[in-house]
């Protein structure tokens, strides 16, 4: 009896082994690695800083010449102190205006940071302007002005002159919900321009506002090899995967050529020096060798209007500014070894975030700074223009950037915003309170991407946050 019960078992036992060598082999999928990348911290490369004070975006890179970090702090000089209308005994800080948005660049760029809209109707040069277009190009292939107030609303004036006018910010809120049920609200910003002091706008005026961005790594940037950029680009999406960056080609004032564009929300300028030349003239009514005329209204003569001289900041102490601006280091991340950051960051690149911040590439010669040269640097942009769909437009084409296309922006440093800026206003207009109304505004090219986060738990969402404060 015990003899035949143990054959059965043992026939048992061996139908089971033949039946599981017959059930199909399941592959697994291997978990992310959750382990940093060699030198992930260092976003600016080995001239990155580290620093995570309210001071973090003030350093200079390191490894500059001796005689380029002297002309840093002369440069820095000229960046922070404010700036008086003609005539002055200070020489060689007057002929701001006659309109302007602000006294200085750092009125905008507070300790080299971002901007924010203003908290009030009185409130002026924190950091968020409209730009004014109409129908049409101009010369050379930009923006067209309108007719009375130009390019940018300059809500401030020299003395015996009103400024152009003001403008109130109106916000609604859009409320939503996660598949997952958890609430949340986004504020629709409405712009209404208020007295307006030199007549009517044109009724087909467009407005887009700015927000000053932060002032980190755009020698960096300026250092790509322009084979690097247009290599992110797919235009026509030949691989499907629904993102067509393409690169703005504008034109280049310093050197008088149509080149790509790097710089601003549109991709709309081509080198650092350009960009600071267009910010005196706009933002400080500064004239420059770049942009030598005066942002004048319509109708009055600035010609009669006392001025800092034939150009307002010397061409020396300009590219001083240039330098300043162009080799203000990156900081470096914080906590970037954190499992919590590294799970955050697996699932950014994995619902298709990192296919227009593009985390890692490396930097050709610049021409001015060889500190700059050959770094490997984790900007988390393509620089290219992207679709960003219809809530977030501006409807202002900006040479070949329509009016759904923005610049994807670099997000080194959006961690420390809160610690340098004091505020967390996030895109292009400071609509987003946080990184996560910044998230839920995307569209267009990135619905995909932002459908995906919302289909995350809450604790991937929240750890996507996390990685994001660690850049």
């Amino acid at each position: 009896m015990i003899h035949r019960t143990v054959i059965l078992i043992l026939s048992c036992l061996l139908l089971l082994t033949s039946c599981k060598k017959d059930l199909p082999l399941v592959e697994e999928k291997p978990p992310p690695v959750l382990e940093a990348e060699a030198g992930e911290e260092l976003s600016g490369g080995q001239v990155s800083v580290r620093d995570a004070t309210p001071n973090a975006f003030g350093f200079q890179a390191a490894g500059l010449a001796d005689f380029d970090q002297l002309l840093f702090f002369v440069g820095n000089s000229f960046f922070n102190q404010n700036w008086v209308s003609s005539p002055a005994s200070t020489t060689a800080r007057d002929g701001l205006g006659p309109f302007f948005n602000a006294r200085s660049c750092a009125s905008c760029h507070f300790k080299d940071g971002r901007g924010r809209p203003p908290l009030s109707p009185t409130e002026k040069g924190r950091g968020l302007l409209l730009r004014l277009s109409v129908p049409g190009v101009s010369r050379y292939g930009g923006p067209k002005p309108d007719p009375i107030y130009g390019h940018q609303l300059q809500d401030q004036a020299v003395l015996n002159l009103e400024r152009e006018g003001d403008f109130d910010i109106i916000y609604t809120e859009l409320p939503g919900k996660y598949p997952d049920g958890e609430t949340y609200s986004l504020r629709v910003p409405h712009y209404q321009l208020t007295k307006l002091f030199y007549g009517e706008i044109d009724p087909q005026v467009r407005i887009s506002p700015r927000v000053a961005p932060q002032m980190i790594g755009l020698g960096l940037l300026e250092a790509l090899d322009e084979s690097t950029i247009l290599s992110f680009a797919d235009e026509a999406d030949q691989n499907g995967d629904g993102i067509s960056g393409k690169p703005n080609y504008v034109w280049d004032f310093v050197n008088k050529r149509v080149s790509l564009g790097r710089f601003g929300w549109k991709a709309n300028e081509a080198s650092v020096l350009q960009q600071v030349s267009g910010a005196f003239l706009g933002d400080l009514g500064i004239t420059t060798f770049v942009f030598p005329d005066e942002n004048c209204v319509e109708g009055i003569d600035c010609d009669s209007i006392p001025n800092g001289g034939d150009v307002e900041i010397d061409d020396d102490d300009l590219e001083k500014v240039a330098l300043y601006s162009s080799v203000l280091a990156v900081p470096m991340r914080r906590d970037w070894e954190n499992k919590e950051v590294l799970r955050g960051k697996a699932k950014f690149n994995e619902i298709g975030c990192a296919s227009c911040h593009i985390p890692k590439m490396k930097t050709g010669i610049h021409p001015k700074f060889d500190a700059l040269s050959e770094q490997t640097i984790r900007p988390y942009t393509d620089l290219l223009l992207h679709d960003m769909g219809d809530e977030l437009a501006d409807h202002r084409p900006d040479y070949e950037a329509d009016g759904n296309e923005w610049r994807t922006p670099p997000l080194w440093g959006v961690g420390l915003f809160q610690t340098v800026n004091d505020h967390t206003f996030y895109l292009h207009d400071g609509r987003a309170r946080n990184l996560e109304e910044a998230i839920l505004w995307h569209g267009g090219e990135a619905t995909d991407a932002k459908e995906s986060f919302k289909q995350l738990s809450k604790t991937e969402r929240s750890q996507i946050i996390q990685f994001l404060n660690s850049l």
